[in-house]
This record gives C-alpha cells, structure tokens and sequence, in this order.
C-alpha cells in the first residue's frame, strides 16, 4: 500500500507563515504537522509515500529527503491547483493498481490505523460537526455503509464530516472517476476545484463498497488559533521534549513545553503549552501557548496566544503576536 498525501495548498488562513513556509511544516508540539502525519503511517507499516507538492514545494522534499531517508518517497508537483480530486490524479502513474491510504496534508486525527489497513473494504474517515456545511459529508447506513458522500451540501441529511482521511482499495475505479470528473469540468468549462468527494462519490454509484470509521479526535491546523489549540492538546498527549535543558539559566520551564536543541534560553520562564523550534535565543522573556519558531531571537518580551516564525527577531513588550518569518521588530 502506498501513501498520497496532497501538500501543495497555499495555506492562505496561516499567513504571513506560509508565505515563506509550507503549512505542513509549521511546528507543531516539538514535531511538525507533516511529521506526526508520516510518522502515525510508518508506524502502521506504511513505507512506501507519494508527496503531491506545489507552493514551496521544495522545501517539503528538502525536509522529507533529510528526515526520512530510510522511507521510499515520490514527489510530484501540481503547479496549477485544481483541489484535491486534481492532486490525486497526478499520482496516477506511480499508484498503478495499488491500494492506496490518501491524508489530506493538514489532517491529524486520533484512530486505529492497523484496524483500518486490515479492513476487507475501502474506508473513510470521519467525525460528527456541528455545523457540516463547510465539509465533504457521508451519509452512513446502519451496517456502517456508507450511501452517499456529498462536497459542502447547502442542506446536509448527515453531520458526519469527512476528516480528510481516505482508504482506497479500488484504484482503477477512483483513476476512472477522477478522469470522468475531469473531463465533465473541461466540457462544461467550469473553473471550480476537483473534489475527491465527488469521485468517491462517482466510486460509490459504480458498485464500490465504502465503509466508515470514526476518528477520536481531529486537530484542526487551519489557522493560527486553532494551531495553538491543536499545539497545546498534543503537548500534553506526547508529553513535551526539551532538549539542552542543563543549559538554561535562571529559566523557569512550566510543562508541557518543548523545545529543540540548541536553544539559548536565560532569565525567562517558559510555559505552558509553548514548542521552540532549533537554535532559537531567549532573553529576558516570559512565553506561554504560543509557537516559536526556529533561528528566532527575543529579548524582552512577554508572549501569550503567539504564533512566531523561524528567523524572526523581537525587541520589546507586547501579548499576542501573529509574525512570519525573516522578520526583525522592535517593540521598545
């Protein structure tokens, strides 16, 4: 079994981050939200990964190559985004007729993978919302079949959205769909995105068997506050890392925290609920549910509900800062 996983968005809700920075490979709870995701599938036996890469596509293949040498890793580019049906057509050549295990590449969820790869049947993940609207939505028979999934429905008959999460057993099946909607929108001109939705759902009236499963829990990285959200319920799952602690003076560290090595932290308390990416200097600076990224220098500063980028330089006093990266402020 191969795995797709699409991170070639743009991740327009996270900027200014994401303007020099992929999504995915935002800090998140000492890890990043790409990491957690190949990790739960390596973990599951899953070795064999296709990346469809886009804006800043390069850095996501730097970072894979230099973390997970020992994984087989497929990078194809999709330089003009036509939504995730698009994305996953591209992968066709390399998929073949194999199984594939598609996660949209900002989903982290809580569920049992191993169950879910022995399954006889294909399977989507999903999670009970409030409000499905703004989700692709199954609607699931008793038997946990499931009849009908449908993109953002104005008027949904189901609250069970799909997480983003997608075992598919008949590839040929979803290639032949995905070319089907593809060909629909070329003929008809339309220049709305290609849903995956739209080809299970194509899949499903063709005969294909589609069972559900249910997600524990579901991380939403959409944008900087649920980011911390996320950031900080996974700080305590995991437990925190810090690296170098021997070398903080005068620091006060409040878990859960993690930070990365090479840090050079002094007079400061640290906590809770903060991840610190590598080679990062703090001086003078009191951080609490806030994100910082790596090669970033403050001083002086007092952070809550912050959202820092790697290379970023801070001068001052201030609360709640939204900052890309490459950025140098002084708040004095």
């Amino acid at each position: 079994m191969k795995a797709v996983i699409p991170v070639a968005g743009a991740g327009t809700k996270l900027r200014p981050h994401t303007y020099t920075q992929p999504k995915a490979l935002i800090p998140l709870a000492g890890k990043t939200i790409l990491s957690i995701i190949i990790d739960q599938l390596h973990e599951a036996g899953i070795n064999d990964f296709i990346f469809i890469v886009g804006y800043l596509g390069e850095k996501i293949q730097d970072y894979v190559k230099a973390k997970y040498p020992h994984l087989t890793c497929h990078f194809v580019y999709q330089n003009e985004r036509y939504g995730t049906g698009h994305a996953i057509d591209l992968a066709k050549e390399i998929v073949g007729t194999e199984e594939v295990f598609v996660v949209l590449g900002d989903t982290i969820a809580e569920y049992d993978l191993p169950e879910v790869l022995k399954s006889p049947y294909s399977m989507l993940g999903v999670k009970k919302v409030d409000d499905p609207r703004n989700f692709g939505v199954a609607e699931i028979e008793d038997n946990g079949f499931i009849s009908r999934v449908v993109e953002k429905p104005s008027i949904p008959k189901s609250n069970m959205a799909l997480v983003g999460l997608y075992k598919i057993k008949e590839t040929d099946l979803l290639f032949n769909c995905l070319q089907k909607i593809m060909s629909r929108a070329v003929s008809v001109k339309t220049s709305e995105s290609l849903s995956l939705t739209d080809a299970i759902e194509c899949m499903i009236q063709s005969g294909a068997e589609f069972k559900s499963f249910k997600v524990q829990n579901w991380y939403d990285c959409g944008k900087k506050e649920s980011l911390l959200e996320s950031n900080a319920t996974l700080l305590k799952k995991f437990g925190g890392k810090i690296m170098d602690r021997e070398k903080f003076e005068n620091t006060i560290i409040i878990p859960p925290v993690s930070i990365a090595e090479g840090c050079d932290i002094k007079n400061s308390v640290i906590g809770p609920n903060v991840a610190i990416g590598e080679h990062t200097v703090l001086n003078y600076t009191i951080v609490k549910d806030s994100i910082i990224g790596s090669f970033s220098k403050l001083y002086d500063v007092v952070l809550d509900d912050s959202l820092i980028g790697s290379d970023t330089g801070i001068k001052g006093e201030t609360r709640s800062l939204n900052i890309g990266d490459d950025t140098d402020i002084d708040l004095g």
